[in-house]
């Protein structure tokens, strides 16, 4: 009987969330290392398809970083990044388009019809447009060209809303097409918060490697629960932000900047993440918020 009454004290704590946010848009940025556990992969897409079911719109973007070195490896095509972002030959496109479509994006889909879920793939190069960019040298500034990397834009949002007002749950892969038809690969931090701008979202959620934005970046119990967009300049200048998070926490200002009501950085390796920083009281990761933003 207490373990009933536990479970029945759980679901009405979530019971506010669950009012609150019915018919919200959510954009989930899938990725990192949850991406290589099968048993992660599976408890996120069941958690996705439990948003659904209860009123929510959640839109999944995910990423694919290990699953396209291994296949770079298996094809003995060189990896190399430059400033955090790959350098993507036409060669590494080819793999890159493959792996997220057929292998992982299929994989998402599959485990989210596994749990009663409806969910369709839309591919980024049916609705993000996108051109050429380049990385620059952190010492002189100068341009450095890193192939078929793209920056978004304009995004399409279309297929994505309709798909959510039937009840199915777009599953995102990050490439854009340019003007000329080039595909580009895209850094999925970047797509996640582009389609959250452009579709407005209540919320942009990333599952990532770490508990969230942490005060001592070597104390994974230094979780900063609550940060305010005015704090960030400040948190960037103290180290505190740093390396590959400070271009997801820019691009995720600037969603917010743009209609996004609130963004979480989140720990994917954790079961059931996602539903513990929505769904209670105390969260477990560290949301970002406007000043004036409401709970």
């Amino acid at each position: 009987m207490e373990n009933l009454i536990e479970k029945a004290k759980v679901l009405v704590e979530a019971l506010p969330y669950i009012q609150k946010f019915r018919n919200a848009v959510v954009v989930v940025k899938f990725g990192g290392s949850a991406m290589e556990n099968p048993e992660l992969i599976r408890s996120t897409m069941r958690d996705v398809v439990l948003m659904e079911c209860i009123g929510m719109r959640p839109v999944v973007v995910h990423g694919g970083g290990k699953a396209i070195t291994a296949e770079l490896t298996r094809q003995n095509i060189p990896t190399k990044f430059v400033n955090g972002l790959r350098v993507t030959c036409a060669d590494t496109i080819k793999v890159v388009d493959e792996v997220l479509h057929n292998v992982i994006n299929k994989n998402l889909i599959e485990e989210a019809a596994q749990f009663g879920g409806k969910a369709v793939s839309i591919s980024g190069k049916e609705m993000l447009r996108a051109e050429k960019m380049y990385s620059k040298d952190p010492a002189t500034g100068e341009q450095i060209d890193i192939g078929f990397v793209g920056d978004i834009v304009s995004v399409d949002a279309e297929k994505i809303l309709e798909a959510v007002k039937n009840d199915i749950i777009p599953i995102i892969p990050p490439l854009g097409v340019g003007k000329d038809g080039q595909v580009y690969n895209i850094n999925a931090d970047i797509a996640a918060c582009k389609i959250a701008e452009a579709l407005k979202s209540r919320k942009l959620v990333f599952l990532s490697d770490v508990p969230g934005i942490l005060s001592n970046p070597k104390d994974e119990s230094t979780v900063i629960p609550t940060i305010c967009t005015t704090e960030i300049d400040q948190l960037i200048a103290d180290k505190v932000i740093t390396g590959g998070m400070i271009p997801k926490i820019m691009s995720s200002l600037h969603a917010l900047n743009a209609g996004v009501s609130k963004v979480h950085m989140i720990d994917g390796r954790r079961e059931h993440s996602l539903l513990l920083e929505i769904f209670t009281d105390n969260g477990i990761g560290t949301q970002i918020v406007k000043p004036d933003s409401a709970s």
